[in-house]
């Protein structure tokens, strides 16, 4: 897996997991809600691109 792309994934997840406990600290159910939708956009990214990585090998 390209490196950029992996700790754009992870960031993305990172940022996810974030913004989803900020968001239930101030009980903001929004900007929880972002949060968990942004962890299971880089989720899904990083395993699309592992998939693509295994079938390059």
């Amino acid at each position: 897996m390209a490196a950029g792309k992996k700790a754009k994934n992870v960031g993305k997840t990172v940022k996810g997991k974030t913004e989803e406990v900020t968001g239930k600290a101030l009980g903001n159910e929004r900007m929880e809600m972002k949060g968990r939708a942004d962890q299971i956009k880089g989720d899904a990214k990083q395993t699309a691109q592992k998939a693509k990585d295994t079938l390059k090998h």
